[in-house]
């Protein structure tokens, strides 16, 4: 007389149990979120009366922070409540005013810190010969560069940049402003397909057919040193090359990073778990970059509401370290993005 529930996290074993008449359910306790739609974005857009309500007693003052002049502005008012420390918030361009980005400094009840945001659009502000081609590009390229953020995510569909963004920045911080002493880069080896066996080689062999994202994304950074000839494109090459180690995400338990860049690829494909396995191997001076599409989980027991990427987003938000961007905008190619939407 008991009702009976089979609980599975396979979806087929659902489908087959509910052709049965047998009721099924998902296992619920691992999910992060109900729905991914309420996943934090890392944006908030300001209304246009935002100046208006909250420039009452407003100060505002101006610091040299990182070498660029950044203004300052402390604005008290309802929608405070409702923001994040590190999340970005603009107001859209009207009347031929220039649109206002900024980012919220720290938060007190009902008085928050804004500032002012480098302008990485700007070929001058160029980052490896990179330039930000959208909004959230720019937020992106905030995060990636501040040495006071040791954790970003970046999430976004296919083409939106967050490989080719997080490298040139690993790449200017290791190489130009010696911040860090390398880049290591890492991912989830799971297949689209079927298998093809093993790999022949060493650690960073088996890894190099996972790593053609890094080969792709390099290429058009290589491209950007247009002066030094022939020689001196090898040459850089092979610098760079020397700067970024592969590894694989099996051999990472018991070490500690000092002083690195880590990327995270592929992130949607780890479990909760497997993200704190990584995220705790950051030592003093280590900044880790997650970054992921939860559209494309490829691992048959992971939702887009039990990644390990929605977990890190979800628990990191307002963090004074660690910040979020959405990456809404495909820049790929006509072809890639309208792919994305129809297919």
């Amino acid at each position: 007389e008991r009702p009976v529930v089979l609980v599975s996290k396979d979806i087929n074993m659902r489908i087959k149990a509910c052709a049965l008449g047998l009721p099924a359910e998902e296992y619920f306790n691992d999910h992060v979120l109900e729905d991914t739609d309420l996943l934090y974005s890392g944006i908030l857009q300001l209304p246009d009366d935002f100046w208006v309500k909250h420039g009452k007693g407003m100060e505002s003052w101006q610091e040299t922070r990182q070498g660029t002049g950044t203004t300052y502005y402390r604005v008290t008012g309802p929608m405070v409540p409702a923001m994040l420390v590190n999340q970005f918030v603009y107001t859209e361009p009207k009347n031929g005013e220039a649109p206002f980005h900024g980012q919220v400094e720290q938060i007190n009840g009902k008085t928050a810190v804004l500032r002012t945001l480098k302008d990485y659009g700007h070929s001058r502000n160029n980052v490896w010969g990179i330039t930000a081609r959208n909004r959230e590009q720019n937020f992106a390229l905030n995060l990636l560069m501040d040495a006071e953020i040791d954790f970003v995510t970046l999430a976004g569909t296919a083409g939106t940049g967050k490989t080719l963004l997080a490298l040139a920045a690993g790449l200017t911080q290791v190489l130009d402003d010696r911040r860090y002493t390398e880049i290591i880069m890492t991912r989830a080896t799971v297949s689209v397909g079927e298998d093809i066996g093993f790999l022949p080689g060493t650690e960073e062999e088996k890894m190099g057919p996972w790593m053609g994202a890094l080969d792709d994304n390099l290429e058009v950074l290589a491209k950007t040193e247009t002066s030094a000839g022939e020689w001196g494109r090898a040459a850089t090459n092979d610098l760079i090359r020397s700067r970024i180690k592969i590894k694989s995400l099996n051999f990472m338990r018991g070490r500690t990073f000092l002083n690195k860049y880590l990327i995270i690829d592929e992130a949607q494909n780890l479990t909760p778990k497997q993200m704190k396995t990584l995220i705790t191997r950051a030592g003093p001076g280590t900044k880790i970059i997650c970054m992921g599409n939860l559209a494309q989980i490829d691992t048959p027991y992971l939702t887009e509401g039990s990644s390990g990427l929605t977990y890190a987003v979800d628990r990191f938000k307002g963090w004074p370290h660690g910040g979020h961007i959405t990456l809404a905008r495909g820049e790929r190619s006509r072809l890639a993005d309208f792919a994305s939407e129809v297919l």
